[in-house]
């Protein structure tokens, strides 16, 4: 399963306030990026994702409920985290807190 163009289109409409972005898809979900520095994931499943690699970013999303991508990978005795968060629900249909929670993943990330 792949992500739509629907899929694509929408994920760029929430996140249009950030400014000129760019996509591409990967393992079946999509990446995408601002200036060249990926911010979010959205999963083939329609699961997104923001890459969050601060303690203040981290906890800001943990008490928004986010929770943070495990992945059992083939082989490996234990999951791994990775280093993506759930986008809160409520970003989710609010397209100025998806891209505040945005701006943020991509200050830590100093972008």
């Amino acid at each position: 399963m792949s992500v739509s163009d629907a899929d694509v289109a929408a994920a760029l409409e929430l996140f249009e306030g950030l400014g000129p972005l760019t996509t591409r898809k990967m393992m079946g979900g999509l990446c995408l990026y601002r200036d060249g520095t990926i911010f979010a994931l959205l999963k083939s499943d329609g699961q997104m994702f923001l890459k969050a690699t601060t303690p203040a970013t981290i906890a800001r999303l943990e008490d928004m409920d986010a929770e943070q991508w495990i992945e059992a990978r083939k082989g490996a005795d234990t999951p791994s985290a990775m280093p993506y968060w759930t986008l809160p629900d409520e970003a989710l249909d609010d397209a100025d807190l998806a891209c505040d929670l945005a701006r943020a993943t991509l200050r830590d990330l100093g972008a």
